[in-house]
């Protein structure tokens, strides 16, 4: 089965700190990009940040310097490392990966109050 599942996901407050983690079907996605995407309350979903199979990232501006994405092949896993921490960084965060298609997570909700 296909699947790629998030976690870490919670209540922070604003200046802290959470560890996203995305694991994502071992042999599928083994060469693909993973992404991280989030969408905030009444926003599109956009793109914060991606992991190439080999590590090369890309950052939002939004986040470049605050959020960290890494990617441990062994555990099939993706990360993304999360630092000072900002209300506006509320949003449900979904990993993404294409393969052929499209494939989504089902998303974790990270809140940052103030």
């Amino acid at each position: 089965q296909v699947q790629l599942v998030e976690s870490g996901g919670g209540l922070v407050q604003a200046g802290g700190s959470l560890r996203l983690s995305c694991a994502y079907s071992r042999g599928i996605f083994d060469y693909s990009a993973v992404d991280w995407y989030r969408q905030g309350p009444g926003e599109q979903r956009e793109l914060v940040a991606s992991i190439t199979y080999d590590g090369n990232t890309y950052y939002a501006d939004s986040v470049k310097g605050r959020f960290t994405i890494s990617r441990d092949g062994a555990k099939s896993t993706v990360f993304l490392h999360m630092n000072s921490l900002k209300p506006q960084d509320t949003a449900v965060y979904y990993c993404h990966a294409l393969h052929t298609v499209d494939y989504w997570g089902q998303g974790t909700r990270v809140t940052v109050s103030f």
